[in-house]
């Protein structure tokens, strides 16, 4: 991991609550957080534990009340619209466990729609090999397994060469042997390219493939730990 010592994504005393009253929700209680770059962080947790939320915050999908995300330096909250739209454009990717591909476009039109947002987007010949999708390139969603447009939708966040990759359950639709060349595929992106992974995720075994791994319950920070001995999605087991 290069500069692995530096705090690249930086979240301070981060709150969220939804509704107001007696039916207020307090969803995270004032999380303190660095994610270095390069690393590959697992949020991982239960339903109702606030991690997609806090994926959505730092994706600047949605915005908290209080505390403040800083993403190499710069602040999230002194963003306005504009800047905050440019942010998500250049510095970001989402893969979601659904895969919101355009149904009427090919696999590479579909990635081709990801690399229209960057200045320096990657190879999508060379990115369609990568994904093991070159041959498929003309197929149409529709055409294409659960795991194969769980692909094109990596893919599609990937060529815009974003400094961070934020994946929200990216195999929770898929069966077990397609779920691990999933997660393969995102090791290899990884390394490759040196994005800085956010992993949402219940599974507990693929903590076991992250660099860091913070655990939430109830909107809380229970554990915020480094793997010293991690080990290859192709070893994980569930």
């Amino acid at each position: 991991m290069s500069q692995e010592n530096q705090a690249f994504l930086e979240v301070h005393g981060l709150k969220k609550s939804f509704g107001s009253g007696e039916t207020k929700q307090e969803v995270l209680r004032g999380l303190d957080f660095t994610v270095r770059k390069g690393e590959f962080c697992v949020l991982l947790g239960p339903s109702g534990s606030g991690k997609s939320t806090l994926l959505n915050i730092l994706g600047g999908i949605d915005g908290a009340d209080a505390g403040e995300i800083l993403i190499n330096g710069d602040k999230l909250e002194d963003m306005n619209e504009k800047n905050l739209t440019r942010y998500r454009r250049k510095h970001l990717g989402y893969v979601f466990q659904m895969y919101n591909l355009i149904p009427n476009l090919n696999v590479k039109e579909n990635i081709e729609t990801g690399a229209y947002l960057s200045d320096n987007p990657l190879d999508i010949d060379e990115l369609l090999k990568i994904l093991g999708l070159f041959d498929h390139r003309y197929k149409l969603p529709n055409q294409l397994s659960g795991g194969q447009q769980q692909r094109v939708s990596i893919g599609r966040a990937i060529v815009k060469n974003p400094d961070i990759l934020l994946c929200d359950e990216p195999t929770g639709a898929l069966d077990y042997t397609t779920s691990k060349e999933i997660l393969q595929l995102i090791e290899e992106v990884n390394q490759k390219y040196g994005n800085t992974i956010i992993m949402v995720t219940h599974n507990e075994a693929i903590r076991l493939m992250a660099d860091h791994v913070i655990k939430l319950r109830d909107g809380v920070i229970r554990h915020d730990d480094h793997n010293e001995n991690k080990i290859t999605a192709a070893e994980l087991e569930w």
